[in-house]
C-alpha cells in the first residue's frame, strides 16, 4: 500500500487537468471563478473540509496573517469529520489531488490541509 505522502498532492484548479491527477477533489468552500464543471473534471467537491467562512475572511490571503491562519485552521481540522472522510478515501487510491483556487502556491489552505493530513496519516501508522 502506498504511503499517504505518495498519494496526496495539491494543485491549482486553474492548472490543466491531466490523467496523473488521479482522483480530483476540490477543497474550497466556494466554486472557483471562471472554471467550468467540465474543465474542473472533479470527482468530489468536499466543501466541508475548507476553512470556515469567518476564518477565510479573516485570513484574506494576506501573507502576514498566514501563521495565525494555519494555527486556527488546524484547530478546525482537528474537529472536522471531513478529515476522516478524506483520509479513508485516500487509502483506496493511488493518487488524490487536492484542488484549490488561491493564487499563492505556498500560503493557502490546501497546503495547510495537505501537511495536516500527512501528519494525521503518520499518527495512524
Amino acid at each position: 500500500m502506498a504511503e499517504l505522502k505518495d498519494v496526496l498532492v495539491i494543485k491549482r484548479i486553474y492548472d490543466e487537468a491531466d490523467d496523473g491527477d488521479g482522483y480530483r477533489v476540490l477543497v474550497d468552500r466556494l466554486w472557483p471563478r471562471g472554471v467550468s464543471k467540465e474543465r474542473a473534471r472533479l470527482d468530489l467537491w468536499l466543501k466541508d473540509i475548507a476553512p470556515s467562512p469567518p476564518l477565510r475572511t479573516e485570513f484574506a490571503h494576506m501573507q502576514e496573517r498566514f501563521e495565525h491562519f494555519r494555527e486556527a485552521y488546524e484547530a478546525e481540522l482537528e474537529k472536522n469529520p471531513a478529515v476522516e472522510e478524506l483520509l479513508e478515501l485516500a487509502a483506496g487510491k493511488k493518487r488524490v489531488t487536492l484542488l484549490y483556487g488561491a493564487r499563492d502556491p505556498e500560503t493557502n489552505h490546501a497546503r495547510v490541509l495537505l501537511e495536516f493530513l500527512l501528519g494525521a496519516g503518520q499518527a495512524d501508522s
